[in-house]
């Protein structure tokens, strides 16, 4: 029997939230569960029916689903002033851990031995979470040949340097043709886009490096670029953190050049073994490019859409996501993504595993991620690959 959601206080609200964050440990799914079991299973605040329902939404939408079911439920406890509060306190452990984290790194991480070694260690862990990340939402993203066409072709332009908003419009608009049965504008469509990337590639004088900024750091990033890549981030993350990151290593490395490979991969890494939201690495990307108040702008652009989803529009993105036509234009732009993750992969695993010891960490990070389901799996990889860095940097 389900008994309802309660009216809570804010401050029952803020603790109850605050607590879950706190606890975040092993990704989105772990935390999911952790949300499931207490409001769900135990204390029956909605049916489990309702629950799937609200998750199916969300899982098609952007954003990470943790953080957007706290603001659901804080919603339903204590309205919109409940459903904000609810979220903040969630990711408030995180923020916290990493604004610290980025401090340490930016202050002494650079000069010491120490806190290299770890870090190279760190970096090869980063790439076996990301290879799990691809096949995991591949697996239930690419359902059928036309999904995994649109993710290979999306992934062959992205490495020809195309522009990656322009490929995953076009992503949506191939696979909503297939569902129209509209196969051989689809194939058009889709040969356009692969013959404009090989045109942008044969253009380009110098083309961007694997692994490379596109050019030399000029300037910091103002307050306002950060905040619009935090946005763009935010807006176009769909199925889980990880596919952010093409988008803001674009702006970041490729684009702004105010972040190299490595130490993009260092903000991975310091997330990865924090209660948190993945996506809290932004705040990172957003500390070395502008300390505290770019920190502070990128943390709120990338959350933004979580949040206004739920508080502003619900009741309208869920009628949304039952039309086909915008399904079949968002099942293509998901398939776009993970061949956009898959390219950036390449990318990175090429700046993390440079010789023999770091190609050992990957391996075994990458086999003990496949073969070891627990909510911890996650933060102890990481923390053994730091260790396995001090052992052999």
């Amino acid at each position: 029997m389900t008994l309802g959601p309660p009216r809570e206080s804010p401050l029952r609200l803020f603790w109850r939230f605050l607590r879950f964050g706190l606890l975040a440990w092993g990704g989105p799914v772990a935390q999911i569960a952790m949300i499931r079991q207490e409001l769900v299973k135990e204390e029956k605040w909605i049916t489990r029916e309702r629950f799937n329902r609200v998750l199916a939404v969300y899982q098609v939408l952007p954003g990470p689903e943790a953080t957007e079911l706290c603001v659901y439920f804080g919603m339903l406890a204590g309205g919109r002033p409940g459903g904000l509060l609810a979220g903040l306190s969630f990711i408030l452990p995180g923020l916290a851990s990493i604004l610290a984290l980025s401090w340490f790194y930016v202050a002494f991480g650079l000069g010491s031995p120490l806190f290299a070694a770890v870090f190279a260690g760190f970096q090869p862990a980063v790439a076996a979470l990301i290879v799990r990340a691809v096949h995991q939402i591949g697996g239930h993203a690419l359902a059928d040949r036309w999904l995994w066409s649109i993710a290979i072709l999306v992934g062959v332009t992205e490495l020809l340097g195309a522009n990656f908003l322009f490929s995953l419009t076009l992503a949506g608009l191939i696979y909503f043709l297939v569902k129209r049965g509209w196969t051989l504008a689809a194939a058009g469509a889709g040969a356009m886009l692969l013959a404009l990337a090989v045109f942008e590639w044969l253009s380009t004088a110098t083309p961007v490096a694997a692994g490379a900024p596109a050019f030399v750091i000029a300037a910091q990033p103002s307050l306002p670029d950060l905040f619009l890549s935090g946005l763009r981030g935010g807006l176009l993350t769909f199925g889980g953190a990880y596919t952010s990151i093409p988008f803001l290593r674009n702006d970041a490395v490729i684009v702004g050049g105010w972040l190299t490979d490595k130490q993009f991969l260092d903000g991975l890494a310091l997330s990865g073994i924090l209660p948190a939201p993945l996506i809290i690495f932004a705040t990172f990307i957003g500390y070395l490019g502008g300390g505290l108040p770019g920190a502070l702008v990128i943390t709120i652009g990338i959350f933004l859409p979580a949040f206004a989803f739920t508080l502003v529009g619900h009741d309208y993105v869920e009628r949304l996501v039952e039309n086909k036509a915008a399904h079949a234009f968002l099942d293509g732009v998901t398939a776009g993504v993970v061949g956009l993750i898959a390219a950036t992969t390449m990318d990175l695993g090429r700046a993390a595993i440079t010789g023999l010891s770091a190609f050992l960490i990957f391996a075994i990070a990458l086999i003990v991620l496949y073969r070891w389901k627990a909510k911890v799996a996650v933060a102890v990889v990481m923390l053994g690959a730091g260790a396995a860095g001090l052992l052999l940097f």
